[in-house]
Parts: C-alpha cells; structure tokens; sequence
C-alpha cells in the first residue's frame, strides 16, 4: 500500500494500482531514442502486474500504530514481503508466463546484492533464500521460453524504469532519476524527474507521445484506526478517488 497524507486524512493506494500506471507508461514507451520492448504486449502485461503479489493483502493491510492507517509498503516487515514476492511470480503463470518472469526478476532486483541486512544473520539468509529461488525459477522460464537472456534483462529494465515513473507519482522523490535502457547497442541513461504537483517532466524524454496522462484509484481514510480489525473495516467504507497524472518533457 502507498499510504500519503491528504488534506482530509490519508491517500491509500494500492500496489495493483500504482503497477497499472507502470503498465500505462509502458504502452507509450518508445521513440528514436528509446526501443519498444519485445515481446511488447507481454512486457507491458508484466509492468502493469508487477505488484500482483500485494494486491491481496492490500484489501487487509497490516496497521501503522503511527497513523492510525496502513502500512506502507516501505514499512513491511521483511518476512511478509519476502513470501508476497515468493507467491507473486506464480500467480501469473496461467496468463502469460513471460510477465512471470519479469515479475519474479522485479523482485529479484529489490533484493539482489542488497548490503543492508547484513547485520541481521537471519534477514541475510531470508534473503539469500529468496535470491536463489527466484533465480532459479527464472533460469526454469528463460529456458521453457526460449529467451534470450540479455533480452529478459533489458525488459526487466524497462519494467524498473515505469515503475520508478510510477512511484515518483506519490513520492517524496523530487527531483531523482532512474537507469534506464536505451537500445540494446546502447549504454542506458539517466531518466531525470522532477515534480509539479500531479505533472512530472522527464528528461530525457522515453515516450512516444508530447505528453502523457496517467490514472490510478485510491481511497480516503478519513480518521485514524486503533485496531486492524477497524482499518480493515474503515478501508471497506472509504471513499473512492480518481488519481490523474500528467508527464511532460523537461522543457
């Protein structure tokens, strides 16, 4: 869950939500400079259901004591975030196992070569775990699909880049960029953004369109909850918002 303040309480936006921006940018992507992903339409599947594995405990998240509201996705413990991103992978399998893969390579790239948890033996060996399960179900898939793998990562970069663009829609991370891959006989390059309220300008420029409008849906929590049994129950009652946003280039 993205959990933001708003003037009349908390944003609350779910991950499915925000990965439909990322499926949004990705279906635009591309330009002379910016090569359009192939297998397009799996990519874009993939980009669009990246957070899959959230979606289902975002309809019962766990309750910041700190604001009364969800817990953000920044704040997930690691234990739960690490088995939502074991399970993700496979719930795409029977739609389109090449958004599989990208799916579990996304999560795979959160966690890979991470040095925070170092001073936790037993986070680093939850981790260690992790790494080496889904690499070993990507190597299963790159096979069965016969993919290319340099054509997997550079697919799996792209994903990382709308994704970035998408979070940069609710986050405090103003101004920042991202890698992101150019064309597969080019170095990739910084994406900078930089925010104006719901308009993000981007440079250097990876769309094919002058401009681009992006959706999202959230609620509205209104009042803090003491329980989470009482967030679950506030979250089902609270309004719903049409999130719009606006992406330019950097003029």
């Amino acid at each position: 869950m993205i959990v933001r303040p708003h003037p009349t309480g908390l944003l609350c936006v779910g991950q499915a939500s925000h990965a439909w921006i990322s499926g949004q940018l990705l279906r635009d992507w591309g330009n002379e400079r910016f090569a359009r992903p192939e297998p397009f339409d799996e990519v874009c599947l993939g980009a669009e259901q990246h957070d899959v594995g959230m979606a289902e405990y975002d309809l019962a998240p766990d309750l910041d004591p700190d604001t009364g509201g969800p817990c953000s996705f920044m704040d997930m413990p690691l234990a739960t975030h690490l088995d939502l991103w074991s399970r993700a992978p496979r719930r795409l399998l029977t739609q389109s196992p090449y958004a599989a893969l990208l799916c579990s390579m996304h999560g795979h790239a959160l966690y890979d070569d991470d040095d925070s948890l170092e001073p936790d033996p037993e986070d680093s060996a939850a981790v260690a775990r992790f790494v080496a399960e889904r690499e070993a179900f990507q190597s299963d898939l790159i096979a069965r699909l016969a993919e290319d793998p340099a054509n997997a990562a550079h697919n799996q970069q792209v994903v990382w880049a709308v994704d970035f663009l998408s979070l940069s829609c609710f986050m405090d991370w103003d101004p920042e960029s991202v890698p992101a891959p150019t064309r597969r006989d080019a170095d990739p390059v910084e994406l900078r953004v930089r925010r104006d309220g719901t308009t993000l300008h981007v440079d250097p420029w990876p769309f094919g369109g002058p401009e681009l409008t992006v959706t999202a849906a959230g609620r509205i929590l209104e009042h803090p909850q003491p329980t989470k049994a009482a967030l679950h129950r506030a979250l089902e009652d609270a309004p719903w918002v049409r999130l719009s946003y606006e992406l330019r280039p950097e003029s």
